[in-house]
């Protein structure tokens, strides 16, 4: 692998996480109670045994820059070995920002060309899986191929939110449709993608092209240049609400494959968060914990049920956590119940406060296609007041303070954003 260069763009808005990425980028998301998104493409990054690597950057990258840092985390500092955070370029044109994955590439050949390699693998940064890259890599040389897409098969109804191809018997593909209405097949690409450097080089010089699957795959379909590597392991694009809380079910449930910890998923535990130097969880004999994961720092005196704790949630006594996701120093006051929500850091439930409805029916009225399923979000550093009473389906922005509520109820499918 030392022949392979990987570069890792994360750089997308994430839009459809909503409040989640209000302040940071989708792949410093919070997954798993200690880990973040990004760390599962770093750490198989790692343990496949690559050593350069380029982290294209672009929106809110701050918080995302800082995780990674030198990349010491996932041993890739060194005399040979780096991790380099690309940023998009200041040019000539009107805007700087990447206008698509192959854009985000061809403003980078410069760090390709100053890298020696035969290959260049290009991961997404939002996904979370488990895949060794060396045996994808060792098809792509074995075949042949200029180009390798990584594919998986998805079920019939998901298809239009892929890429989709059609492979004959050599594993080349005869046939691309991207995010077709009527897939002729459910094989799909997982994003990533093996190019001889040489091959890519010329590609990105002799076009303006911007995306690789609408534009620069269909051209080396057309140059029979294009295979496809079939993986049988796991992986889920988190994109949506949906699938990020359903992603955690998945690592909640013993039958599934999602186990960051087998994997070998390390994450960054030294770039100055605090929660990672807080003591071990204390549960006290009264807690009822069943089917859920809880991080360093937590003090459960409640009743906490499928759900994930980030470091430092406190569930007091007679508050219950059941099917959530709490991101760090959260606090569940006495009496609270909180039911199928997504709460960012430092969220506050007040005493008595009943947050979620499961049932609900009534979808978000202000983002109909973020929140239907009965799923609630609280933003970083939100306050629910002493015995309010959010339904399902609703949003609370982040620092809405008590001040900021008309009333102590949200209605499902409402949203509630900070006054003035």
């Amino acid at each position: 692998m030392q022949n392979t260069l990987a570069m890792i763009l994360a750089g997308g808005v994430g839009s459809r996480l909503n409040i989640l990425v209000r302040m940071r980028a989708k792949p410093a998301v919070p997954f798993g109670g200690i880990y973040r998104i990004i760390d599962f493409a770093m750490s198989n990054v790692m343990n496949s045994g690559l050593s350069r690597v380029a982290v294209l950057t672009q929106y809110k990258p701050l918080s995302l820059m800082g995780h990674i840092g030198d990349g010491s985390a996932w041993d890739l500092s060194g005399r040979t070995r780096e991790v380099k955070i690309l940023p998009p370029r200041t040019g000539e044109d009107d805007s700087d920002w990447y206008k698509g994955t192959a854009d985000a590439v061809r403003q980078n050949l410069d760090f390709i060309e100053s890298r020696s390699s035969e290959q260049v693998l290009i991961l997404s940064g939002d996904h979370v899986y488990h895949m060794d890259y060396r045996e994808m890599v060792r098809f792509h040389k074995s075949i042949g191929a200029k180009v390798t897409v990584a594919m998986m098969t998805v079920p019939w109804e998901h298809t239009s939110q892929f890429g989709i191809g059609i492979l004959d018997s050599e594993g080349r593909i005869v046939d691309w449709e991207e995010k077709p209405e009527q897939a002729k097949s459910n094989l799909a690409s997982m994003g990533i993608y093996v190019f001889d450097t040489d091959y890519l080089m010329h590609a990105l010089k002799t076009t303006t092209e911007t995306d690789f699957g609408h534009h620069i795959l269909p051209k080396a379909l057309t140059d029979r240049e294009l295979y496809g590597y079939v993986f049988n392991g796991y992986w889920r694009d988190v994109g949506t609400v949906q699938a990020y809380w359903e992603a955690h079910q998945d690592m909640l449930d013993p039958s599934s494959e999602l186990d960051p910890g087998t994997w070998g998923i390390v994450t960054n535990m030294e770039n100055g968060a605090p929660p990672y130097d807080l003591p071990p969880a204390r549960i006290t004999p009264d807690a009822t914990i069943s089917r859920s994961a809880i991080s360093c720092g937590c003090d459960i005196r409640g009743k906490v049920v499928n759900s994930v704790l980030s470091p430092g949630v406190v569930v007091e006594e007679g508050a219950v956590v059941e099917d959530s996701i709490i991101f760090h120093a959260g606090r569940v006051k006495s009496g609270a119940k909180v039911s199928k929500v997504v709460a960012d850091k430092n969220v506050i439930f007040g005493n008595g406060s009943v947050v979620g409805n499961p049932d609900a029916t009534s979808i978000n009225q202000d983002f109909p296609k973020h929140l239907v399923s009965g799923i609630s979000l609280i933003g970083k550093g939100a306050e629910i007041p002493d015995r309010a009473v959010v339904g399902g389906n609703c949003i609370v922005y982040p620092l809405v303070s008590v001040s900021d509520w008309p009333g102590l109820i949200l209605q499902d499918g409402e949203t509630l954003r900070p006054a003035g």
